[in-house]
C-alpha cells in the first residue's frame, strides 16, 4: 500500500524559507514521476514543481528561481525547498506520485497517489 505524508508546512513571514518533505512508504521514489501541487482557497490545484527523471525538473513560472524540488532515493523522500516566500504562495501543498515516468503529463489527473497536504501560510 502506497502512502505519502507531507511535513514541514507552517506559517512564515514574507521573504522566509521552508522545506517541505514528502515521506513515502510502499513506494520507491527512484525513476518515478513525483511532484508538488498546491491549492489556495477558491483556486484550482496547480502543479508547483515536478521531478521528471527524464527531462528534468519543471516549475510553475511564478516559483522559478525560488523553489527547488529534489529527492533522496536512499530515504524515499521528496523535498520542496522554498525560498523568498510571498503571500501568494499561501496554500495547501500536496505531494503526488505516479507509478512510472512522467511522460510529459503533469496534470493532477495524471498522478496516481496523493498525500493529505500540509498548510503553508505566508504573512506580509
Amino acid at each position: 500500500q502506497v502512502q505519502l505524508a507531507e511535513f514541514g508546512g507552517t506559517s512564515v513571514q514574507t521573504g522566509g524559507s521552508l522545506r517541505l518533505s514528502c515521506v513515502t512508504s510502499g513506494y520507491s521514489v527512484s525513476n518515478k514521476c513525483m511532484g508538488w501541487f498546491r491549492q489556495a482557497p477558491g483556486k484550482e490545484r496547480e502543479a508547483v514543481a515536478i521531478s521528471d527523471q527524464v527531462s528534468g525538473p519543471k516549475y510553475l513560472d511564478t516559483v522559478k528561481g525560488r523553489f527547488a524540488i529534489t529527492r533522496d532515493s536512499s530515504k524515499e523522500i521528496l523535498y520542496l525547498q522554498m525560498t523568498r516566500l510571498q503571500p501568494e504562495d499561501t496554500a495547501v501543498y500536496t505531494c503526488a506520485a505516479k507509478t512510472s515516468y512522467c511522460g510529459r503529463a503533469y496534470s493532477p489527473q495524471d498522478f496516481d497517489y496523493w498525500g493529505q497536504g500540509t498548510q503553508v501560510t505566508v504573512s506580509s
